[in-house]
């Protein structure tokens, strides 16, 4: 996927709007994966319009949405413009960050979610601060364990409340450690699989120069959900999440992750939901422009595998 499929150049000229409008593109995804979005791509436009923007999402061809919390809506009240929209919402990202693990759970589970995403996970280590994994590059392997135990310490949690705690990486997680290994197979080792589901991002991963297939081949059965996210060309592997070293964002097919291998590894290993996320900033189009394409793309690699 090193260029613009045809489709995703409708999208973008404007003729996309017009293809998702026929009914045969608007049909029951019949032999796809649940395609959904998560919405920090569109946060901005959520905050200014909530039942708008969820409902040029589903416009646009989504079914799903992965929540992002927002200032000015309760998880219920997100819920009911998100049912109103016709939309679902299995999956919520959530901060557990020196927050009541119990309550935030409950915020997971009042948005209609079952699964709670832990976008970022970070823990004390060592000391009264608490370390920002993506700000450092100095982690061991003790710093990873300890993410590991934690982990498995919300894992049990979530079974309490009812609901199941996951995993999603960034591209931090792939430093090399004193052993050689990365972290992020310390965290895969370290925690129960029957306790900790995963989300692959797939975008920050590839940026680490990792293999998603691989990893989705490799750990059948433990990834529950994946974020279709693309970057432009990286001049070598990076685990920087911020600073210079960051890499830029952009719609599916625009940069250099080639998912049509890891849509059939998903496929293959039991991926319950496809979540097109894009980093900001949107440099060519509009945010919800961009979500239309990001869909119209992950529509064509649906239909290519």
């Amino acid at each position: 996927m090193n260029r613009l499929t045809r489709r995703l150049f409708l999208a973008e000229s404007g003729a996309g709007a017009a293809l998702l409008a026929s009914p045969s593109f608007l049909k029951a995804d019949s032999g796809c994966p649940a395609l959904g979005i998560q919405l920090y791509t569109v946060s901005a436009e959520l905050r200014r319009d909530l039942p708008g923007t969820l409902a040029a999402l589903r416009k646009s061809g989504y079914r799903f949405v992965e929540y992002y919390p927002l200032d000015q809506e309760t998880p219920r009240q997100f819920r009911a413009a998100v049912e109103a929209a016709g939309l679902q919402c299995p999956s919520a990202h959530v901060n557990f960050l020196n927050a009541d693990p119990a309550a935030v759970f409950d915020e997971a589970l009042a948005t209609g979610a079952h699964y709670a995403v832990s976008s970022m996970l970070m823990t004390n280590i060592a000391g009264s601060d608490t370390k920002h994994y993506g700000a450092h590059s100095d982690l061991t392997g003790d710093d990873f364990r300890r993410l590991a135990a934690l982990a498995n310490s919300l894992g049990v949690q979530a079974k309490k409340a009812g609901a199941r705690y996951v995993y999603h990486n960034h591209n931090f997680e792939f430093l090399r450690l004193e052993d050689g290994g990365t972290g992020y197979d310390l965290l895969l080792k370290e925690t129960d699989p029957e306790l900790v589901k995963l989300e692959l991002d797939c975008g920050w991963m590839a940026a680490a120069g990792q293999n998603p297939a691989a990893y989705l081949r490799a750990y059948r059965g433990r990834y529950r959900m994946i974020h279709v996210k693309d970057f432009l060309p990286v001049k070598k592997p990076t685990t920087a999440l911020f600073g210079p070293g960051r890499p830029t964002g952009t719609e599916l097919g625009r940069g250099f992750v080639d998912y049509k291998p890891i849509f059939a590894a998903a496929e293959a290993s039991g991926v319950e939901y496809f979540f097109s996320e894009q980093e900001p900033p949107f440099a060519d189009m509009p945010p919800l422009a961009a979500a239309q394409a990001d869909y119209i793309a992950m529509r064509s690699l649906c239909a290519a595998t």
